[in-house]
């Protein structure tokens, strides 16, 4: 029989691993933001960021710093930003651990492929944006700008882009996790996923429009991955299911 002193030890002593796991987990994130301004430094990092926009501008144009301490402030707040980014496996990993001794047997085998894969697609979904789309995205928009006006984006501003699409994309791209997620937990099935499609096409393309700059480019890019991802997360979903199951669930 649980006593209310033993109930409230056992709470105490899961705040006391909460701490401990998010001191682990901010550590992990300040020593590769520590190892990130040691090399390559806050302003090549943020020199390789503005890099699709500056290839889009006219040849010799560059960026400029409206604040005081924008120059500095702008490049630090980029590199904690990448460092967030490349400790995310860390961070999840740490909060995977505080969950863990609660979970059974076949639930670890559910948390640890989703923690995983969260890190990997959110990733991809950055990299993806910054590879495929800004490029692209610069160009078309430039390409628009009157020959009377002279192209020079405040840098802050231009992290601002840079942060909330970068955030979409990576969250895009967790939409296979969402799915595998709903049909796991029996909240809806694979059939009725697929008796929504058109719906959900036509919610992906709402989204884009939504977070996305008004040009067709930026939309469609962001839109057609989540459709595609979409699919893979009903192809993937019931081989999770089967490989997660308890074994009630299986006799």
């Amino acid at each position: 029989m649980t006593t209310p002193a033993s109930g409230e030890e056992t709470f105490i002593s899961h705040l006391f691993e909460l701490r401990d796991r998010l001191v682990k987990a901010s550590f992990g994130i300040v020593l590769v933001c520590v190892a990130l301004m040691i090399w390559p430094g806050p302003a090549r990092i943020y020199d390789i960021i503005a890099e699709p926009m500056i290839k889009s501008l006219p040849v010799g144009s560059k960026m400029i710093a409206t604040g005081v301490i924008s120059p500095f402030l702008v490049p630090m707040k980029v590199t904690l930003l990448i460092a967030f980014i490349l400790a995310l496996p860390w961070v999840l990993y740490q909060l995977w651990a505080f969950v863990a001794p609660g979970l059974y047997t076949h639930e670890k085998r559910l948390v640890a492929p989703l923690v995983i894969s969260s890190s990997l697609l959110f990733m991809a979904g950055v990299a993806f944006c910054y590879f495929f789309v800004f490029g692209r995205v610069f160009s078309f928009i430039n390409e628009f700008s009157p020959t009377s006006i002279a192209v020079t984006p405040d840098i802050e501003n231009y992290l601002d882009f840079v942060m909330s699409m970068c955030l979409a994309f990576g969250a895009t791209f967790e939409v296979p996790v969402v799915v595998v997620i709903l049909v796991r937990m029996g909240m809806v099935s694979v059939a009725k996923l697929k008796e929504v499609r058109p719906y959900v096409i036509v919610g992906a393309f709402v989204i884009a429009a939504i977070v996305t700059p008004p040009d067709i480019v930026s939309q469609f890019s962001l839109a057609i991955p989540m459709c595609l991802l979409f699919e893979l997360g009903l192809l993937v979903a019931p081989v999770f299911v089967r490989v997660t199951q308890a074994p009630e669930e299986i006799s």
